[in-house]
């Protein structure tokens, strides 16, 4: 399944089934038509980061930071050449304390598209992203590094592209981890024609009822016993 998420709101708009014997390039096109996107930023996962797909988010006059990885060859080469050959032309420092842990993302910048070879194919982009993240856990002092890089179609603003990665991976701690623990997804063992389908639409649907419930300041497992335990 394909999911559409909103982090302002927390929600899953829509979804999509993946078609068999296919992957997730051919569904996400039909789950965006079924969305409004204008004024948005859309945030895909690395298999979305296709040329195609770049300008018809941009067509629904929305803006777009795709992932680049190892899968893009090339651009991914060109982009590190950059941020060792070019000055950034934005940099922001985040610190986050949460979870047990500190974190420290530093997002820097690039507007020059000079060593970008096939930049003319992508007629949306823009600007070069550089994460470098760091994390340190409290509990074990031990330390973790990593670099990310993303292509946009927004403008060299650091501050706003690393709010922007940064919600991108709500839809891990709000949606995955809690359909995971809170429904048991993961253990889900039904296999008969649309029963996962139809099922996964159902946990959607109760978890954004839940989300929106605000009668008791409790967490998601907490609501759902609350309503199992109600009548009305």
């Amino acid at each position: 399944m394909v999911s559409a998420w909103t982090e302002t709101n927390g929600l899953v708009l829509a979804q999509r089934k993946v078609d068999e014997k296919s992957n997730q390039i051919t569904a996400i096109p039909k789950l965006r038509a079924a969305l409004e996107l204008n004024g948005t930023v859309v945030t895909i996962d690395a298999m979305g980061c296709q040329r195609d797909i770049a300008e018809e988010i941009v067509g629904k006059e929305a803006d777009n930071v795709l992932p680049v990885r190892e899968n893009r060859g090339h651009l991914l080469e060109e982009i590190k050449d950059s941020f060792q050959m070019l000055v950034a032309d934005a940099v922001q420092t985040e610190i986050d304390c949460a979870h047990g842990r500190v974190e420290r993302l530093r997002c820097s910048v690039i507007a020059d598209l000079s060593l970008i070879e096939k930049a003319a194919e992508w007629q949306s982009l823009q600007a070069l992203v550089r994460i470098g993240s760091e994390q340190c856990h409290k509990a074990t002092g031990k330390s973790e590094r990593a670099i990310r890089h993303y292509i946009t179609s927004l403008g060299p603003d650091a501050k706003r592209l690393n709010s922007v990665i940064r919600q991108h991976w709500g839809i891990e701690n709000k949606r995955h981890w809690v359909l995971d623990v809170g429904f048991g997804e993961d253990l889900d063992r039904k296999r008969q024609q649309n029963s996962a389908q139809n099922f996964s639409w159902l946990n959607h649907m109760v978890l954004n009822l839940l989300r929106q419930d605000k009668t008791w300041k409790l967490g998601i497992k907490g609501r759902q016993l609350k309503a199992g335990w109600n009548n009305d």
